[in-house]
């Protein structure tokens, strides 16, 4: 089946308190998407993200806890967890609406921590934490390490696992022991912002199912080295007897980048992993599917062969390809999710097994339309040359929007080349978003996504990330009546046409 989607992050919503929830502005954006004839709504990662590393959703402190940022506060007052009366007492602190298109990530972490301090003490004074918390206490097998984690962490002032003391960093059962009952109720204070966060999230799901959407959402390949997942289970990566990185994470020199990409990610021990039958993955794709629909595995190529850096090295450019037990890793995929709902992140230069593993697995891919105009002719990502099997956008989160791209990125070449693809000369940024909108939509590839910015035509202002920029990114939100019946109109006469809606 033809479909087409929208992507958006749920920080990009409007929203009273200074960054997108799960709340009316995501239902009145579901119905959006409903009206405007897509079937798919795509997000990035809502796991949990810190200010140390820019906010990123792609640097995540676990691979299974949520981001509470996105807690709807206008919900846990609907739902009895607090009262409206506390929530304006707490809200008139903050002034959210002076810059109602950005995030000011301090304020909002300061906003919605205290306002679910202030509903998890409202619950324990009127009995409200139920069977259904403990309940999902009980069955939620990261939720006591990341909670213990979180709580560490604050007390030690925000350091890093690796710097604090050494009975804490190596989990000295002694130690932990006596910590927990020190600080037990903190520790059950992040248990409960997690199952606020898993309880809105579904509902959401919930609603987005009855009008026939599906949610897709990202899976960063790897996590950060000060995570949740890493102290819990030190084995699963690459780490001396110390707990200090053998090799971390990156990719080679290539015609972008003369040194490479080095990301500093501890790697992962894939024969640890194998000799588990690959139980933490399979843990952490189970626990992504009661959030999304379909995952897009980012750097899919990862899950084949690694580029692994020695630790210590000051870019990528030394480092060697080694190689994923990866037959044996998509069979157990294959064996616990039968219908593979993945999609693949298989952007750059990949190597014909990585294509190959891809297609034995009817795994989508991607085309980025931004990418197919410096030479047209055999470029993959020209939509002459695009195949049924892919995913194709006008760009992703981490492009310019069209309008951005067209006005500040694209090169004479490119822009010649574009107007010669459609028949005609395109003078400016607002016409090369429609036309290159128009594009994907047209594709012969089985989805189209369009980033919101592009209907919306908006220009590089409203850019999500600019990639290698260690602040600023992951800010940009939607204007409160950006859309509109007439947008919808639009949008749902193209998906006709198509054949997409």
């Amino acid at each position: 089946m033809r479909s087409a989607g929208i992507l958006l992050p749920i920080t990009s919503l409007p929203s009273k308190f200074g960054i997108g929830d799960f709340g009316s502005e995501a239902l009145k954006f579901a119905k959006f998407l409903h009206d405007s004839g897509q079937k798919i709504w795509q997000v990035l990662p809502l796991t949990t993200i810190d200010s140390g590393c820019g906010n990123s959703p792609y640097s995540p402190t676990s691979a299974f806890a949520g981001n509470y940022l996105l807690v709807s506060p206008e919900i846990l007052v609907d739902e009895g967890f607090l009262t409206n009366e506390e929530l304006e007492k707490i809200s008139a602190k903050y002034n959210f609406d002076k810059n109602p298109e950005k995030i000011d990530y301090e304020s909002v972490r300061e906003f919605k921590t205290e306002i679910l301090n202030a509903a998890y003490k409202h619950c324990i004074k009127n009995n409200r934490l139920d069977s259904e918390f403990e309940d999902f206490k009980k069955n939620t097998e990261w939720l006591e390490s990341f909670a213990l984690f979180s709580v560490i962490k604050q007390v030690q002032g925000g350091a890093a696992w690796y710097e604090w003391p050494d009975e804490l960093k190596h989990k000295d059962k002694n130690a932990i022991k006596r910590f927990k009952a020190e600080y037990s109720n903190e520790i059950s204070r992040q248990e409960f912002y997690q199952y606020v966060f898993f309880s809105q999230v579904m509902k959401l799901k919930s609603k987005l199912e009855e009008l026939n959407i599906k949610i897709v959402g990202d899976m960063p390949l790897y996590v950060t080295r000060d995570c949740a997942d890493v102290w819990e289970n030190p084995n699963l990566f690459d780490f001396d007897d110390d707990l200090n990185p053998v090799t971390v994470a990156g990719v080679p020199p290539d015609y972008f980048s003369e040194t490479g990409q080095l990301w500093g990610n501890p790697t992962y021990k894939w024969d640890v992993m194998e000799a588990q039958n690959f139980k933490w993955w399979i843990a952490r794709l189970k626990n992504l599917l009661t959030m999304f629909d379909i995952i897009r595995i980012d750097h899919f190529r990862g899950l084949v062969a690694y580029w692994a850096v020695p630790y210590g090295e000051a870019t990528a450019k030394v480092g060697e390809w080694i190689d994923v037990p990866y037959e044996k890793f998509f069979a157990e995929l294959k064996k616990n999710f039968p219908e593979m709902p993945f999609w693949a992140e298989n952007l750059g230069i990949i190597t014909p097994d990585v294509e190959e593993i891809r297609k034995n697995y009817k795994l989508p891919g991607m085309l980025v339309l931004h990418f197919a105009f410096g030479n047209p002719a055999d470029n993959p990502y020209a939509p002459h040359n695009h195949t049924r099997d892919s995913v194709v956008y006008t760009g992703t989160h981490d492009n310019n929007t069209s309008r951005g791209w067209f006005e500040n990125d694209a090169t004479e070449n490119e822009i010649k080349n574009f107007s010669s693809y459609i028949g005609r000369d395109v003078m400016d940024g607002y016409i090369f978003t429609s036309e290159v909108t128009r594009l994907a939509v047209s594709s012969v590839s089985d989805t189209a996504i369009i980033p919101m910015q592009d209907y919306l035509r908006l220009g590089a202002e409203s850019r999500i990330n600019i990639p290698s920029t260690p602040s600023g990114n992951w800010s940009w939100r939607m204007k409160p009546d950006a859309i509109s019946d007439g947008l919808a109109d639009r949008i749902l006469a193209a998906c006709k046409l198509y054949g997409r809606a």
